[in-house]
């Protein structure tokens, strides 16, 4: 079913310019993040053989703005953001970042805008849904981050528009953009790696008036029975009150063409789960 017109007339920002962070890491090869946990590998198909192309410059995106008081304890810092806290990280890569934050916070205030990526994590047993931010960088005092077109606690966010089993609320999933040099690095990794370099990101939002319908597995159904799923770009503003997302404004049309991106294996991530599953043997002593 072709996806109907949004109420809500499109909002067509600027492309979103990369991720800007206090001080440039040192160059390096594509690490997981965090490095934790396909063979086979799984990309979308190729644009080539498709009867539909996916937008231009569309790609799979999580990024927004936040602001609050950060506090540190040791090395491990939170954010508080209406009345509540979340934990603030940072990939390996862009430790002496983070380091920066802190010394910034020293010599000014506790209060900061920061620029994130949403860092959501789902619990079986219908559990609530736990929320956290990976800083990415933060105002200077040059003010750098006025360039990103994101008001605070607005977010870009490109993904699968879908539900997943564990959150009643639908999600967009981020997966990883496919790159060249990505998937060289994945075939060379050790399976674990592969497995957290590819951990897909899904984003509870809360979506009212969706032009398309979310997809939604039904496991009595063949795959070439399931429904569509649509590929979106919103700008949507997070609901601290709630911990999800609010819809704000249309980016991209819904299209039934993603990027090309890279996922791990049902197959791999099993086989991650028992090695991880499988209790540690304890050292031989030495003789």
């Amino acid at each position: 079913m072709p996806p109907k017109k949004p109420r809500q007339a499109t909002q067509q920002d600027p492309p979103p310019l990369p991720a800007i962070v206090a001080l440039k890491p040192k160059p390096q090869p594509p690490q997981p993040d965090p490095p934790k946990a396909v063979e086979p590998i799984e990309t979308s198909s190729d644009p080539e053989t498709t009867e539909q192309k996916p937008e231009e410059n569309a790609f799979f995106q999580a990024v927004g703005i936040i602001v609050g008081d950060v506090a540190f304890e040791g090395e491990k810092a939170e954010i508080a953001i209406g009345g509540k806290q979340y934990p603030l990280f940072y990939a390996p890569r862009y430790k002496k970042g983070f380091a920066a934050l802190k010394l910034n916070i020293k010599a000014n205030t506790p209060t900061q805008r920061l620029l994130v990526y949403p860092r959501i994590t789902h619990l079986p047993g219908g559990k609530p849904h736990q929320v956290g931010f990976q800083v990415v960088g933060f105002e200077g005092k040059n003010g750098y981050l006025r360039s990103v077109g994101l008001e605070d606690f607005e977010f870009n966010l490109c993904g699968l528009w879908q539900f997943i089993p564990v959150c009643k609320t639908p999600c967009i999933t981020v997966l990883k953009n496919f790159t060249e040099e990505r998937l060289a690095y994945i075939k060379e990794a050790k399976s674990d790696r592969k497995v957290a370099f590819m951990k897909a990101s899904h984003i509870p939002i809360l979506w009212k008036d969706a032009p398309v319908k979310p997809f939604r597995f039904n496991p009595s159904l063949d795959k070439e029975q399931q429904e569509q799923v649509w590929f979106v770009g919103v700008k949507a503003r997070f609901l601290p009150g709630r911990d999800v997302f609010g819809f704000v404004s249309l980016k991209l049309p819904p299209t039934a063409k993603p990027p090309k991106y890279l996922k791990a294996s049902k197959e791999e991530k099993l086989q991650v789960r028992r090695a991880q599953s499988q209790p540690t043997k304890p050292k031989e002593k030495a003789p």
